[in-house]
């Protein structure tokens, strides 16, 4: 299946480079143990039970628990409906997916968003599968999307569409924390959260996250490209900003210059991992060059012993 999920790659938009079936048999081992720790709390059939997500509204029958009669419903309609929930067992895994102009960039062997997708394609893979449900949501252009939890091919298939569709290349309304804000008033159930973000920008989202992890297991996928922590020798650029499109002109022949950036680029980035500390967060950097999947791998299976 996963060869379907691929487009054609092209010099602007490589992609994010083979998926091997081994590896993400090795993911879907390592996400299901993760799961064990989430699933709780009794059930009574593997979609419908007793569970804190609203899976649908029906009218009451005899027998139905009346602490379920939904009266907003029952008063609207003049007839008895019952409020039915989806069970702990069913796992929903949300996607939070950074969109923005900044993840175009790429000076090695792919784009950072080229990451993303296939982070996105590795996760959703393994977290659409047993009858569990992914939820997408995006940022960071100017048309933020929301995908609801669905389960199997039908989810998948969905998210890749998100994905797929062409930014109008403006920078969105939509910041990381307001990304995660409504992520936390989407997720009822306890639920795995992945963030997949270069996590640049304004630092508005430290209380969201720290309240998202209060209540899911969150794990901060952050994307980088070598190009972002140090600058090469090749005389005067002019660098710009994709978010704000502000230039600055440098002149990369100054040793002392280079030495500066990398410095300042190490503590930003140092900044950045702090929070995810403290906040409880699980953190793994990958990067543009090299072989991203089997780093994501290695941290999952690390993290779960």
């Amino acid at each position: 299946m996963t060869r379907l999920l691929h487009a054609a790659p092209t010099p602007e938009r490589p992609g994010p480079g083979p998926l091997p079936d081994a590896l993400l048999r090795a993911l879907d081992v390592t996400i299901s143990q993760r799961m064990q720790g989430l699933l709780a709390g009794d059930y009574r059939s593997v979609l419908l039970g007793d569970g804190t997500e609203l899976a649908q509204v029906r009218p009451y029958v005899p027998g139905d628990d009346v602490r379920r009669i939904d009266w907003n419903v029952t008063a609207r309609t003049g007839e008895a409906h019952v409020r039915v929930q989806l069970a702990e067992r069913v796992l929903v895994t949300w996607l939070v997916l950074d969109t923005s102009p900044s993840m175009e960039f790429g000076t090695a062997d792919r784009r950072k968003a080229d990451v993303a997708e296939g982070v996105a394609i590795a996760i959703g893979h393994v977290a659409t599968r047993r009858g569990n449900r992914l939820g997408v949501v995006t940022f960071g252009d100017a048309q933020p999307r929301m995908l609801p939890p669905k389960a199997g091919r039908v989810g998948l298939l969905g998210m890749l569409a998100a994905l797929r569709e062409e930014a109008d290349g403006g920078t969105g309304a939509t910041s990381l924390g307001e990304a995660l804000l409504r992520t936390g008033a989407l997720a009822q159930q306890r639920s795995i959260v992945v963030v997949v973000s270069d996590f640049r920008g304004p630092r508005d989202w430290r209380g969201p996250l720290l309240r998202l992890a209060g209540r899911h297991d969150v794990v901060a996928v952050e994307i980088r490209d070598p190009r972002e922590q140090e600058l090469p020798n090749a005389g005067t650029l002019w660098l710009v900003d994709p978010e704000t499109g502000r230039q600055l002109r440098v002149d990369t022949r100054s040793e002392r210059l280079r030495a500066r950036f990398a410095a300042a680029a190490a503590a930003e980035r140092a900044e950045v991992a702090h929070v995810f500390a403290s906040v409880g967060a699980r953190h793994v950097v990958l990067t543009t060059s090299g072989d991203w999947l089997r780093s994501l791998a290695v941290f999952l299976r690390r993290r779960r012993r």
